[in-house]
């Protein structure tokens, strides 16, 4: 009996030891595995583009203050108001125009003065590197794209 008793506790010794020897494998990856896990933090990143906005043969300024460094996304300075600044992967144009003071969807331009010049009143076109493009809004910034939004009166 007493032999039946030792070999017992040995054994779920043996056992509870292989088990949480088996679980640690499973949660702890090896040294020398290589992770597929993404990491939390967004990419972090770093070029221009630029951009132009024409209303009715006037090209629009940006250089007023209330134009610059208004999110740590994307942005533009006084230096050179049309050269946007990108810091943060997937940064779409609407993204973008969002941060400035003035409202631009696809069929209305809403200036930083308040002035609504929309397709009811004229043709609002987008333009990404030379080409139209009517769904800019919602592609990504990419580097060194250029762009103009151009109205025209009817």
């Amino acid at each position: 009996m007493k032999f039946f008793v030792i070999f017992s506790i040995v054994t779920i010794l043996v056992l509870v030891s292989i088990f949480a020897l088996i679980n640690k494998s499973q949660i702890t990856p090896s040294p020398t595995s290589t992770s597929t896990l993404t990491p939390l933090a967004e990419e972090k990143i770093n070029f221009t583009a630029s951009f132009t906005v024409i209303t009715d043969n006037i090209t629009r300024s940006f250089k007023a203050e209330k134009y610059h460094n208004l999110s740590d996304d994307v942005y533009i300075t006084v230096d050179d108001p049309t050269l946007i600044h990108v810091k943060k992967a997937g940064i779409t144009w609407d993204d973008f125009f969002k941060t400035l003071p003035m409202k631009l969807t696809k069929d209305c331009l809403t200036t930083g003065d308040g002035e609504d010049l929309c397709n009811d009143k004229g043709t609002l076109k987008f333009y990404l590197n030379n080409t139209e493009t009517p769904d800019l809004l919602g592609k990504p910034i990419k580097e060194s794209d250029k762009i103009l939004i151009e109205f025209i009166s009817s």
